[in-house]
Parts: C-alpha cells; structure tokens; sequence
C-alpha cells in the first residue's frame, strides 16, 4: 500500500493548500472492491516511478465519505489527478499502467 494515505481531515491541507506545485495522484478505493486490488500494484509503481515529481496516495471510500462525496466518486477504483489543488484528470474502473501513466504525464506539462 502506498505510505501516502489521504482522509477526509487531510485532504485540505496535503492536496489543495500543499506547499509544492507538484501534481497530486489519488486512487479511491475500498478492501472489499476487487478492480481496486488489481489496480493497487499499479499505483504502488507509479509511486516509485515518479517519486519527487508526483505525490501519489490512497484514500478510502469506506472511512473517508466527505470528500469522494465532494468530488462525486460513485465508482471505484477510480485515480483523480489534482494539480495546485485542482482536480484535473478522473480515471473510473480499473485501468493500463499506461493510462495511469499518460493522465500523469500530461499533468505535468
């Protein structure tokens, strides 16, 4: 699982109001969600791959409601891409590491 792990209380402070300008990866997901397993692995090497370039981490849908509520998440696994606070990309279902990849990419241009 990736270390970096966002709750609803965090969320302002780790993705909206962060300090750095770097892009911020979130997948929502939930231990009872298959696909979500699937895509956990994937997750985990996009982490190291963009390490220093990318904040990636995990939220759960289960404990955390307020903000994939706020985001309107009503299917999971699903990555969202926020870039100074903003969301900019939203990924839904269970995708190649090279979709992960190419929303992450154009993230950071």
């Amino acid at each position: 699982m990736s270390d970096v792990v966002f709750t609803d209380q965090n969320f302002n402070n780790d993705v909206v109001k962060a300090s750095t300008s770097i892009p911020v990866l979130i997948d929502f997901w939930a231990p009872w969600c298959g696909p979500c397993r699937m895509v956990s692995p994937t997750i985990e090497e996009l982490a190291k791959d963009y390490e220093g370039k990318v904040k990636v981490g995990k939220m759960n849908v289960d404990e955390n409601t307020q903000i994939p509520g706020n985001f309107g998440i009503m299917g999971i696994p699903t990555v969202m891409i926020f870039k100074n606070g903003q969301p900019v990309k939203s990924i839904v279902g269970a995708q190649s590491k090279e979709a992960y990849k190419a929303a992450i990419e154009t993230a950071l241009k």
